[in-house]
Protein backbone atom coordinates (compact mmCIF):
# COMPACT_ATOMS: atom_id res chain seq x y z
CA UNK A 1 0.00 0.00 0.00
CA UNK A 2 3.08 2.28 0.85
CA UNK A 3 4.88 1.75 -2.03
CA UNK A 4 1.51 2.54 -4.56
CA UNK A 5 1.25 5.58 -2.48
CA UNK A 6 4.66 6.70 -2.98
CA UNK A 7 4.61 5.95 -6.83
CA UNK A 8 1.16 7.94 -7.52
CA UNK A 9 3.04 10.95 -5.06
CA UNK A 10 6.23 10.65 -7.31
CA UNK A 11 4.40 10.01 -10.27
CA UNK A 12 2.21 13.46 -9.74
CA UNK A 13 5.11 15.27 -8.81
CA UNK A 14 6.89 15.03 -12.36
CA UNK A 15 3.47 15.01 -14.42
CA UNK A 16 2.16 18.58 -12.55
CA UNK A 17 5.66 19.81 -11.44
CA UNK A 18 7.23 22.84 -12.68
CA UNK A 19 5.56 23.26 -16.35
CA UNK A 20 8.60 24.82 -18.88
CA UNK A 21 8.10 26.16 -22.61
CA UNK A 22 10.57 25.36 -24.93
CA UNK A 23 10.55 27.83 -28.27
CA UNK A 24 12.25 26.51 -31.28
CA UNK A 25 14.42 28.75 -33.76
CA UNK A 26 13.19 29.18 -36.61
CA UNK A 27 14.97 26.83 -39.76
CA UNK A 28 14.63 29.14 -42.31
CA UNK A 29 15.63 32.41 -42.14
CA UNK A 30 14.51 34.93 -45.00
CA UNK A 31 16.86 37.39 -46.20
CA UNK A 32 16.29 40.17 -48.16
CA UNK A 33 19.12 41.06 -50.40
CA UNK A 34 19.86 44.87 -51.74
CA UNK A 35 20.65 45.91 -54.68
CA UNK A 36 20.17 46.01 -58.38
CA UNK A 37 20.87 42.25 -59.38
CA UNK A 38 17.17 41.42 -58.44
CA UNK A 39 16.58 43.09 -61.94
CA UNK A 40 18.65 41.06 -64.02
CA UNK A 41 17.13 38.40 -66.27
CA UNK A 42 18.22 35.42 -67.89
CA UNK A 43 15.60 33.45 -70.27
CA UNK A 44 16.64 30.76 -72.92
CA UNK A 45 15.06 30.19 -76.14
CA UNK A 46 16.73 26.76 -78.00
CA UNK A 47 20.46 27.44 -77.57
CA UNK A 48 19.83 31.36 -77.83
CA UNK A 49 20.24 33.11 -74.02
CA UNK A 50 19.40 36.13 -73.34
CA UNK A 51 20.56 38.32 -70.42
CA UNK A 52 19.42 41.51 -69.74
CA UNK A 53 20.53 44.19 -67.03
CA UNK A 54 23.83 42.34 -66.22
CA UNK A 55 26.47 44.97 -67.97
CA UNK A 56 29.85 44.43 -66.03
CA UNK A 57 28.84 41.14 -64.85
CA UNK A 58 30.27 37.06 -65.55
CA UNK A 59 28.01 34.84 -67.16
CA UNK A 60 29.17 31.53 -65.88
CA UNK A 61 27.83 28.18 -67.47
CA UNK A 62 27.85 24.60 -65.44
CA UNK A 63 27.12 21.14 -66.26
CA UNK A 64 25.68 19.07 -63.81
CA UNK A 65 28.26 17.71 -62.33
CA UNK A 66 29.33 21.48 -60.80
CA UNK A 67 32.34 21.71 -64.09
CA UNK A 68 32.18 25.43 -65.02
CA UNK A 69 32.00 24.96 -69.22
CA UNK A 70 31.85 28.22 -70.37
CA UNK A 71 32.85 32.15 -68.83
CA UNK A 72 31.41 34.93 -70.63
CA UNK A 73 32.10 39.14 -69.51
CA UNK A 74 28.76 40.09 -70.06
CA UNK A 75 29.53 43.70 -72.08
CA UNK A 76 26.03 45.55 -72.38
CA UNK A 77 22.23 45.69 -70.80
CA UNK A 78 20.79 43.75 -73.18
CA UNK A 79 22.56 40.59 -74.79
CA UNK A 80 21.95 37.81 -76.56
CA UNK A 81 24.46 34.90 -76.49
CA UNK A 82 24.07 31.32 -78.66
CA UNK A 83 25.17 28.73 -77.23
CA UNK A 84 27.24 26.04 -78.48
CA UNK A 85 26.30 23.15 -76.19
CA UNK A 86 25.06 19.79 -76.18
CA UNK A 87 21.73 18.58 -75.13
CA UNK A 88 21.05 18.90 -71.52
CA UNK A 89 20.14 20.68 -68.25
CA UNK A 90 22.92 23.61 -67.01
CA UNK A 91 22.82 26.11 -64.46
CA UNK A 92 23.77 29.55 -65.64
CA UNK A 93 24.99 32.32 -63.04
CA UNK A 94 25.16 35.60 -63.58
CA UNK A 95 26.26 37.66 -61.01
CA UNK A 96 24.14 36.40 -58.13
CA UNK A 97 21.48 35.01 -60.14
CA UNK A 98 21.77 31.35 -60.99
CA UNK A 99 19.53 29.86 -62.97
CA UNK A 100 18.76 26.08 -64.19
CA UNK A 101 18.51 26.15 -68.18
CA UNK A 102 17.77 22.88 -70.67
CA UNK A 103 19.02 22.87 -74.52
CA UNK A 104 17.20 20.58 -76.32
Amino acid sequence: MRKSLLTIACSAFFLLGNPFAVMAEPAIEIVELEGDFNDITVTISGTDLHVVNAHGETLQIYNVAGVCVETIKIDGEDKHYTLNLSKGCYIVKVGKIVRKISIK
